[in-house]
């Protein structure tokens, strides 16, 4: 909901406003280069990584749950048996229990701060009432209903504990967080410059950039960094990652433009947000004020689930760091083989674009020779896939330990790592290289609006035997209709086409 005066400067932008500028007389920016492209921020004194006060929150909230039960036994009276295996077990089960209702809940969302606080307090107490009566029938289950621990005051505690601790620790400390995504802002105008600034005083997403609309001149008050037209908007995105646009026009005056605008993020499959309050208003209120909060209308390509969405990030963290461990016997012996039968590392570590176009470094292991981009340029001439990707099935730089390790996917193992650190997921379209990228058309860069992943529909379509177009329809159909059933059924589809290495070279 915005104030009288933000209203007021926005009206300027209203259809009763003076154009800023007819459209002959209005200087075109020259399309600047933003600092670095493609690169991560570095952390600024005093600032925090983002996600940071969730994942602390998570942490310290595991402890609060096993304390608050010991505690609430203890107050009843109870001893503790520390030898009983009833009591680790519901301790267990206790931790895991909450771990689990917190991310369906998305209690520990990344932007848990944004929420408003009485439905953080909704959020808690319902997490706290169901592990109350997942405790009460666990204990009748596995101890028959004997005292192991006392529930009486647990509930109580462990409300109070966790309220407090949210609202004045990590509530508090997530502001102190760099933001979580890069905002593209079209217009130069009153809500051009207001938008960003009130992302700049929120914190959450750092504005990349500004484009100005065709009528719209730059001056010396103008928003920076001011990176051309709203025309070069394709070319800006080819080369700078956004998480989301935000279209700062006005219907009247730039209609146009905004819809071939929200066409072109519609083809990318880049979120992007209108302006919600068009008119000015002395007294009017939306009836749901925090459905614009920020005095937009936002938009995605597709569904976004978000709890869903939540559960899939949880089984990626478990599924990997269970696979690392299960794996490592086999990942120590790959390991030994290369560095005893090949020269060069035992990891080959490769540019990748991630999500919204970010990039990040994906780790496979070494299976070809140490000079094998090098050796790229003389083979391109034999490239027997379509599109930009380079595939051959006797590729004369891969070793002889490589060719088995490929065939079975094996190479692929280290970027179990990649999953851990969350540039990529178990499941989702294989992320690509940047000169890849470069050569997409608008639609086939719709693959990028989603977290890369290991597996995918066209790991157990063929693979190789498949066209280029073919694979990124088969991108865009998984886009489309993700479940987490769909997640489950390619991961059970996968296992058989790796164990026979069908349609791999």
């Amino acid at each position: 909901m915005q104030s009288a005066s933000v209203q007021k400067d926005i009206s300027e932008n209203s259809p009763a406003a003076e154009p800023v500028g007819p459209a002959s007389t209005a200087e075109a920016p020259r399309l600047v280069t933003p600092p670095p492209p493609m690169q991560p921020q570095k952390s600024m004194r005093g600032r925090l990584a983002p996600g940071f006060a969730a994942k602390l929150n998570l942490l310290v909230d595991l402890m609060v749950v096993v304390v608050a039960l010991l505690g609430s036994t203890r107050l009843m009276g109870h001893s503790l048996q520390v030898t009983n295996l009833d009591l680790w077990l519901l301790l267990g089960m206790a931790g895991l229990g909450w771990l689990l209702l917190g991310t369906a809940l998305c209690l520990y969302d990344p932007r848990f701060s944004d929420r408003a606080p009485l439905d953080d307090l909704a959020l808690v107490s319902i997490t706290v009432v169901s592990i109350t009566g997942m405790l009460y029938l666990e204990r009748l289950l596995i101890a028959g209903g004997m005292p192991v621990v006392a529930l009486t005051f647990f509930p109580l505690v462990l409300w109070l504990s966790v309220v407090g601790l949210r609202h004045f620790v990590f509530r508090r400390l997530a502001v102190r967080e760099e933001p979580i995504d890069e905002a593209l802002v079209l217009g130069i105008g009153a809500m051009g410059r207001l938008t960003g600034e009130h992302l700049a005083e929120h914190g959450r997403r750092r504005v990349t950039g500004y484009l100005a609309f065709g009528n719209e001149q730059s001056n010396p008050n103008s928003p920076q960094p001011l990176l051309g037209k709203v025309e070069q908007l394709e070319e800006v995105l080819c080369r700078v990652p956004v998480d989301v646009v935000y279209i700062s026009g006005n219907v009247q005056k730039h209609g146009q433009e905004m819809q071939a605008a929200l066409k072109l993020c519609e083809r990318f499959g880049i979120p992007f947000a209108l302006p919600a309050h068009p008119f000015r208003m002395d007294r009017a209120r939306p009836e749901h004020g925090h459905a614009v909060a920020d005095g937009y209308l936002h938009f995605v390509t597709h569904a976004p689930r978000p709890h869903q969405m939540a559960i899939k990030r949880l089984f990626d963290i478990t599924a990997s760091a269970a696979g690392l461990v299960v794996l490592s016997p086999l990942l120590i012996a790959v390991a030994l083989i290369i560095k005893f039968t090949s020269r060069g590392p035992i990891f080959f570590k490769q540019k990748r674009v991630g999500l919204h176009g970010k990039p990040f470094n994906m780790l496979k292991f070494r299976s070809m020779v140490v000079n094998a981009e090098e050796l790229l340029s003389k083979l391109e001439a034999m490239n027997e896939q379509t599109g930009p990707v380079f595939k051959i099935k006797k590729d004369p730089r891969i070793t002889s330990i490589g060719r088995f390790i490929r065939k079975y996917s094996i190479d692929e193992l280290p970027q179990l790592l990649n999953v851990l650190r969350g540039e990529m997921s178990v499941v989702g379209p294989r992320p690509p290289l940047p000169k890849e990228v470069e050569k997409y058309a608008a639609w086939q860069r719709r693959r990028l609006s989603v977290r890369p992943g290991l597996t995918c529909i066209w790991q157990v379509s063929g693979r190789n035997q498949i066209s280029f177009e073919e694979w990124m329809y088969l991108d865009m159909q998984y886009i489309d209709n993700w479940t987490l059933l769909t997640d489950l059924g390619l991961i059970l589809k996968t296992v058989p086409v790796v164990i026979t290495g069908n349609g791999a070279s």
